[in-house]
């Protein structure tokens, strides 16, 4: 008797386990669809504050050049002021990580680029870096 219980106990539990192959059921609200074309749709469109021109951002790994670090917000906001009075078309962007800020500039997307514009910036600041890290790609003037 204990047996046949132990058997159907083992029959049970191995079709209680079993598996469909090759079906596979999708569930979605079909809203889901219609909200991600509309958030592609204001992203090509609508200006943001990472995206100010309201063309499409592409980011990609390029590099960026730092030009200061410290624990003194006000004189990280201060160097990123003079740096913008000097390159009012070149993006800066201040990172806070505990207990410092940085402050880095430029997109580029070679190291070469990047070490060009370290070149030009020696003389105005003493420590100078190369950061490889994700960009904002530059937008690319098209032949009309």
């Amino acid at each position: 008797m204990r047996i046949v219980v132990l058997f159907s106990l083992l029959f049970a539990c191995h079709f209680s386990f079993a598996q469909n192959k090759g079906e596979v059921t999708v569930v979605k609200d079909p809203l889901i669809d219609s909200l991600i074309a509309k958030r592609i749709e204001l992203n090509k469109v609508k200006p943001t504050v990472t995206n100010p021109s309201g063309n499409t951002i592409v980011s990609s790994m390029g590099f960026r050049v730092q030009i200061y670090y410290g624990a003194d917000r006000r004189e990280a906001f201060s160097e990123q002021a003079k740096f913008k009075a000097s390159y009012p078309k070149l993006n800066t962007y201040i990172t806070y990580k505990e207990p410092n800020y940085y402050l880095r500039v430029g997109d580029y997307r070679t190291r070469l680029e990047a070490q060009k514009f370290l070149n030009e910036l020696r003389p105005s600041y003493p420590t100078l870096f190369i950061f490889r890290e994700k960009i904002n790609a530059p937008i690319l003037e098209v032949d009309k």
